[in-house]
């Protein structure tokens, strides 16, 4: 009889090198938020903060930013 499942021990999963900090950074994505994370920033601060909206407009924005570099600070630590 022919046996369905096998009894081998599985593979050792391959060892990928960690990204370095700039790899990571030079991806499109990461470039690509972290611009308009600072052109939203930006456009806040042109246009002027008068309203309760506006510093939300400017937390959001900079949390994005913040989160984008704490993506790139702690990318050794993955």
């Amino acid at each position: 009889m022919r046996r369905l499942l096998s009894h081998h021990a599985a593979a050792p999963a391959p060892v990928t090198p960690k990204r370095g900090r700039m790899e990571r950074a030079m991806r499109v994505e990461w470039v690509g938020q972290t611009a308009a994370s600072l052109c939203w920033i930006a456009s806040v601060l042109a246009y002027g903060i008068s309203s309760p909206g506006d510093w939300l407009q400017l937390c959001a924005a900079s949390a994005w930013f913040l989160a984008n570099t704490a993506a790139i600070v702690t990318a050794e630590r993955d």
